[in-house]
């Protein structure tokens, strides 16, 4: 495949970190693979080839004596990525389509059928752009991690 069917991924080894006050962001971006015995197993690497599963880990640690209260950490599904239903950790509360607005999951949309008719239909998970979680407080000296999982899209 050619470049252009890849996904860069944070460097091998790699963090991102951002701060807000006293919680520290750390993200980790692996291929989820299968070891010889079968089980499944998250490997460093720095791309991504189309149908391949990336697991997103962020930590978020909070470094001050003080808690913090209502953390709601939001993770981005990029294009090209598609969010694999239920792989997230704990279960957010909430997607978004355009990762401006937010609703509880699962997302659902008013669709017009043939007939007219309108009816709610579950929006497909690969169609999903960021995730949000309400985690509430996180004590001083404590630490909360999320995860998800998305499948590099075919082209």
């Amino acid at each position: 495949m050619g470049a252009a069917a890849m996904l860069m991924l944070w460097p091998a080894g790699a963090s991102a970190q951002g701060t807000k006050n006293d919680v520290v962001v750390t993200l980790k971006a692996q291929k989820v693979g299968l070891a010889p015995d079968g089980k499944e197993v998250l490997q460093e690497a720095q791309r991504a080839m189309p149908g391949e599963v990336i697991q997103y880990d962020a930590v978020y640690r909070n470094q001050g004596r003080n808690g913090v209260r209502n953390l709601v950490p939001t993770l981005p599904i990029p294009p090209g990525l598609e969010y694999i239903a239920d792989s997230a950790r704990p279960a957010p509360s909430k997607g978004s389509l355009d990762g401006k607005n937010f609703a509880p999951l699962p997302l659902k949309r008013q669709v017009k059928l043939a007939t007219g008719e309108m009816v709610e239909q579950a929006v497909p998970p690969a169609e999903i752009r960021a995730l949000r979680w309400e985690l509430g407080d996180l004590d001083g000296g404590a630490a909360a991690q999320i995860s998800a999982r998305a499948r590099l899209a075919a082209k």
